[in-house]
């Protein structure tokens, strides 16, 4: 492989997860959005918070559990601060969470959104003939590692495929079965691109 240009992308999500709840004002299951909003319920000593989701055609409210029956000596109190204030990266941080929102509501609505933030730490452009992309991820995404690149680097996931299967694309640590799986956090891509007639376009659509 040539002269590698690293670059680290930081990539965050930019539509949380919606639930599919059974709506009682709409008769029928209908997508639940996030408020940004929490409803803190102190009864003595015992605290519940819910995370306040509305119906998108209604508006009607299901609340997402993040405390039940908690004693508020158990909590810090900066974080039941932010709860009551309704502090928008904690919502946002309980809102991406999507294993806790299924276990919850059953069935969830996922989207591939992303907005990527990408910073160069290696070499300059101009020699370099391959990427090492290090992946870091604000929140999980549902997006697939082919469809991420190939938005990204602007190509195909044909290419991609092509280029795996000459070992000029190596994916560690899953290799390329991780290619189908969704984008995940501590992934480094290596593409070599020497005799691609368009490397130089790809670099620098890698690098933004």
């Amino acid at each position: 492989m040539g002269m590698s240009l690293r670059i680290h992308w930081a990539i965050a999500p930019e539509i949380a997860p919606r639930p599919l709840i059974n709506c009682n004002h709409c008769g029928d299951v209908k997508a639940y959005r996030c408020s940004g909003k929490f409803r803190v319920n102190a009864n003595g000593k015992r605290i519940d918070v819910w995370l306040i989701y509305r119906c998108v055609d209604c508006d009607n409210s299901w609340n997402f559990g993040i405390f039940e029956r908690r004693n508020r000596r158990d909590i810090e109190p900066a974080l039941l601060q932010a709860l009551e204030s309704n502090d928008a990266a904690l919502a946002r941080r309980h809102a991406f969470d999507s294993v806790a929102l299924r276990n919850q509501a059953g069935r969830v609505e996922e989207f591939p959104d992303v907005a990527v933030h990408k910073q160069v730490i290696g070499v300059t452009r101009e020699s370099a003939t391959a990427l090492e992309l290090q992946l870091g991820l604000e929140m999980p995404t549902s997006l697939r590692l082919d469809r991420l690149l190939a938005n990204e680097l602007g190509i195909s996931r044909s290419r991609l495929q092509a280029l795996e299967e000459k070992r000029s694309l190596v994916i560690d640590p899953d290799g390329v079965k991780a290619l189908r799986k969704p984008a995940r956090a501590g992934t480094t891509i290596r593409i070599d691109l020497a005799g691609e007639p368009d490397h130089q376009a790809i670099i620098r659509a890698a690098g933004g």
